[in-house]
């Protein structure tokens, strides 16, 4: 595997963790109370998330990878 795509992978996987850790965080956070969290749901709506984040990443490209700016 070329190292351009070794780096591309690894930076997709560090977006889409990222961007699982912050839906975790916004679907806890939008229940009441610790106990009132579905935790099924959280992992879904993370897990989607992330995936659409790797979707996203392979579709349209890294700015970080390329060594550009956003």
């Amino acid at each position: 595997m070329k190292e351009k795509t070794k780096d591309f992978i690894k930076k997709a996987l560090i977006r889409a963790g990222r961007t699982f850790a912050q839906t975790a965080v916004g679907v806890i956070g939008s229940a009441a109370l610790i106990q009132s969290v579905d935790w099924l749901t959280v992992l879904s709506a993370a897990t989607l998330a992330a995936v659409v984040s790797l979707l996203m990443s392979w579709a349209t490209g890294l700015p970080e990878a390329d060594g550009r700016k956003e």
